[in-house]
């Protein structure tokens, strides 16, 4: 004879059903809402010309919310493990030649791309997601992509977050050079954090993506610096900050590049082969080219890119006034093109505390995180949890 349940026990019961119930209408939400938006189909028509050929673009093309199948069992499923949509940045143009003259402004709104792995996870008390900024400018999140994989291995839980900057990958890429800066870049990771509704988030940057991390940090510590004592920050917050392959200055990289490239002239004149001799040296130390790399490179941005884009950018400290910075890790691998003489300021003076960690992957290059991925992302992974 079947018992029936204590009082507590239904109780118990028929919550859990209710927090299931309730997740599940949000993602069905959610994949409604991608599929019905213009934008959404319009951009989904533009992610079917991107080449299916690597394992990350596959996974893209399975996990698109199909809107002809959008309350399956499988479309739930891949909302399950990841997310990814469209949020509108803008831009505004005077329409005087002189600043200093009253007159109109012109605004334009641009679609920026983002993808969310676990987002079930993004609210998490034990794990806060993990926002990825990419490199270049202009190289978009593709070659990232396997951070998803690799961060608590082998059995991910954090939520990861990654975006296509303005000008690149499958964001829109205005033509108008007035549409991209560092400051603009930074204006539209606000808005993305925000949009997404993030609480608190660790913030990881590749080479020029962590650049656009360390300014983001520093104009955050900056404001709220700037703010009359009691005035509450409208800024999510940020618990840590990783810079992997970071410079503190672009003349000093690109000098390392030409010397580099000077001794590899000097050993071989074959100027064909000079490219991919730089690679297997001290960019990707892998004798096939990686696919997620060749993909993002397939995608990159024509009109903001390279360190072309930023000839001048040199780091500097933030304001005296400024609020604490959060606690840091700095990344490069061991033949990496950005030497320990381009990241040696990260650690020295550029942070306003002492809370800076530097790690040096043996044997890897630039893209450590394609070389050796277990490695990365355990470090990754235990840096996070560790001011989680």
């Amino acid at each position: 004879m079947i018992q029936p349940l204590p009082t507590s026990t239904t109780f118990l019961v028929l919550f859990l059903v209710a927090i299931f119930t309730f997740d599940s209408l949000v993602e069905m939400a959610n994949c409604w809402n991608l599929n019905t938006s213009p934008t959404a189909i319009r951009r989904h028509r533009a992610l079917a010309t991107f080449s299916s050929c690597t394992a990350t673009t596959t996974l893209l093309h399975k996990n698109i919310y199909s809107r002809r199948n959008k309350y399956s069992s499988v479309s739930l499923a891949a909302a399950a493990k990841e997310r990814e949509g469209f949020v509108k940045v803008s831009r505004r143009f005077g329409t005087v030649a002189d600043p200093t003259e009253e007159g109109d402004t012109d605004t334009h709104e641009y679609d920026l791309h983002y993808k969310i792995v676990r987002p079930m996870n993004l609210s998490s008390q034990m794990a806060a997601p993990l926002v990825v900024l990419h490199g270049g400018p202009g190289v978009p999140s593709d070659y990232l992509y396997p951070l998803a994989d690799v961060v608590g291995d082998p059995t991910p839980y954090r939520s990861v977050v990654f975006y296509d900057q303005l000008g690149c990958g499958r964001s829109e890429e205005p033509t108008d050079p007035r549409c991209y800066s560092i400051a603009l870049a930074l204006d539209d990771l606000d808005f993305l954090l925000k949009k997404l509704n993030l609480k608190q988030f660790h913030l990881y940057g590749q080479s020029f993506g962590g650049i656009l991390a360390y300014e983001y940090t520093k104009r955050v510590a900056e404001r709220e610096g700037s703010r009359p004592s009691g005035n509450g920050s409208s800024a999510p917050k940020c618990l840590s900050i990783i810079l992997s392959s970071t410079p503190t200055e672009v003349k000093m990289v690109e000098q390392d590049v030409n010397e580099i490239l000077a001794r590899l002239r000097e050993e071989d004149d074959d100027e064909s082969t000079l490219a991919e001799r730089f690679r297997l040296e001290c960019q990707c130390r892998i004798a096939s080219y990686p696919e997620p790399l060749k993909a993002a490179y397939g995608h990159a941005g024509s009109v903001w890119k390279g360190t072309a884009a930023i000839p001048d950018y040199v780091a500097h400290p933030p304001t005296k006034n400024a609020k604490r910075m959060p606690s840091a890790l700095v990344m490069r691998g061991e033949f990496d093109f950005v030497s320990s003489e381009c990241i040696c300021g990260w650690k020295s003076t550029l942070f306003n505390h002492k809370f800076v960690r530097e790690k040096i992957l043996k044997a890897c290059s630039h893209h450590a995180l394609l070389e050796n991925g277990a490695a990365y992302g355990e470090i990754v992974e235990s840096f996070c949890s560790e001011y989680d």
